[in-house]
C-alpha cells in the first residue's frame, strides 16, 4: 500500500527521507557465487559499483569479504579508529548494487521489504545500494512486528528512517523522576521526538498534552500514521520544525534528549539524531528560555561518552551553566550503563565508566 500524498504535518510522502536509488550509464560488474572477491574488492576502491546477481545471500558474502578486508587494513581497536573503519566500509559497501523489479528485490530468497512500495509508490524498478535494503529490510520487521520498550505499555513502531532506542538506561532514569514529579502536568515539549517515546513517558505519567518538533520528516509523518485513530492524536501534537517549531506557547516541562557526540563529518538527517553541531545547545537555551513558564522545569537526558572516549572535553550543559546565564541547575541524576554484550565485535571497554545522566534546570 502506498503512503498518500496527502499533506501531513508539513510533510508528504515526496519529502520523507529515504535511501536514494541509483542511477548507472555504466556497465556493471556482476557479483555471484564464484565471482573473483579481490577483483571485486578493487573494484570497489577504484570506485565502480557492482551489482549482486542471483541469490540475495550472494551480497551478503561481499559483505562479508569486504569486513575482513578492511579489517586486515585498519586495527579498529580505539574509537577513532573504529569511526575510520566505518567511513572506509560505508563508503565502499554503498558502492555495492542490487536490483529492485515491482517493487520487489529481484534475486532469489529475498526478504520481502513494505518499504520498497511504500517509500517509491511512483517508481517500481530502480537499483539501490545493497547496505540500504538491509537497513530498509531491519526497519521493516521493527515497523511491522514492533519493538519493546521496558518503560511503556505498548510496543512502537518506528517508520523508516527515525531514531528509536536501543539503550533503556536513560529512559528509566527518566520514567523514575517521571514518578516524582510534582508539578503541574497541563502540557509538555518534547524537542526532537523521534519515535515519540519521551512523549508516550510524559502521557503516561498524566501530562494531559504533549507538543513535539522534529526536523526529520520521517518522525512526524510516521507518528502522525500511527497514532491517527488512537486517543494519543488528541494529546500529541506534531510539527515539522526545529527546537520549538512555531508554538508561542509558554509550557511547564520542556524534554530533550538530544544527540550526545559533537558532528565530525557531514551528518545525515538520521545522523543528527546522534551527532550536534556547534550552535544547536546555544539555539535550544536560548528558545528553552522564552518557552518555559516562570516556574517550569528544563529536562534534558545526556551521557558523558564524548568524555570518556576523548572526542570532546566540553560538556554542552555543563557550559550553559557557567557561561550562559539563563537556567541554574536543580538537580543532576546519573545510571551507569550496562555493559556491552560479550557478543560485540567492537572494543567498548569505554562503556565501564559511561552513565547516562537526568539535568533538571530552572529559570535563574
Amino acid at each position: 500500500m502506498a503512503v498518500s500524498k496527502a499533506e501531513v504535518n508539513g510533510v508528504t510522502e515526496l519529502d520523507l527521507n529515504k535511501p536514494d536509488i541509483i542511477v548507472s550509464d555504466k556497465q556493471l560488474m556482476l557479483f555471484s557465487k564464484g565471482t573473483d572477491v579481490k577483483l571485486t574488492i578493487k573494484t570497489l576502491e577504484a570506485g565502480h559499483p557492482v551489482l549482486i546477481t542471483a541469490f540475495y545471500s550472494n551480497g551478503l558474502t561481499l559483505l562479508k569479504e569486504l569486513k575482513v578486508y578492511l579489517h586486515k587494513k585498519l586495527p579498529n581497536k580505539s574509537f577513532k579508529e573504529q569511526r575510520e573503519y566505518r567511513a572506509q566500509y560505508n563508503k565502499l559497501s554503498s558502492l555495492i548494487l542490487i536490483e529492485v523489479i515491482d517493487h520487489k528485490l529481484a534475486v532469489k530468497k529475498a526478504p520481502a521489504i513494505g518499504w520498497l512500495e511504500k517509500l517509491y509508490p511512483d517508481t517500481s524498478n530502480f537499483l539501490l545500494a545493497f547496505v540500504k535494503v538491509q537497513g530498509l529490510n531491519s526497519a521493516w520487521q521493527w515497523y511491522e512486528n514492533g519493538i519493546t520498550i521496558p518503560v511503556l505499555r505498548n510496543k512502537i513502531h518506528p517508520y523508516y528512517g527515525t531514531y528509536f532506542p536501543t539503550r533503556f538506561d536513560h529512559l528509566i532514569l527518566f520514567d523514575n523522576w517521571l514518578k516524582r514529579y510534582e508539578g503541574p502536568k497541563k502540557s509538555a515539549v518534547d524537542v526532537g521526538i523521534g519515535s515519540g517515546v519521551l512523549s508516550f513517558q510524559m502521557i503516561k505519567h498524566g501530562f494531559q498534552t504533549v507538543y513535539g518538533t522534529d526536523t526529520n520528516p520521517n518522525a512526524i509523518f510516521g507518528l502522525t500514521e500511527s497514532m491517527k485513530d488512537t486517543k494519543l492524536s488528541r494529546k500529541i501534537t506534531l510539527e515539522y520544525a526545529n527546537l520549538f517549531g512555531t508554538s508561542e506557547k509558554q509550557t511547564e516541562l520542556i524534554v530533550f534528549n538530544p544527540p550526545w557526540l559533537p558532528t565530525s563529518s557531514r551528518l545525515n538527517r538520521l545522523d543528527e539524531a546522534i551527532y550536534y553541531n556547534e550552535t544547536l545547545f546555544p539555539d535550544f537555551f536560548e528558545g528553552a528560555k522564552q518557552q518555559l513558564l516562570p516556574d517550569g522545569k528544563l529536562v534534558l537526558l545526556f551521557s558523558n561518552l564524548a568524555e570518556i572516549t576523548e572526542v570532546s572535553k566540553v560538556h554542552p550543559i555543563e557550559k550553559e551553566l557557567a557561561e550562559g546565564g539563563r537556567f541554574v541547575l536543580e538537580k543532576c541524576l546519573k545510571r551507569k550503563v550496562k555493559l556491552s554484550s560479550d557478543k560485540t565485535k567492537r572494543d567498548q571497554h569505554w562503556r565501564a565508566l559511561e552513565e547516562v545522566e537526568l539535568w533538571i534546570l530552572k529559570h535563574k
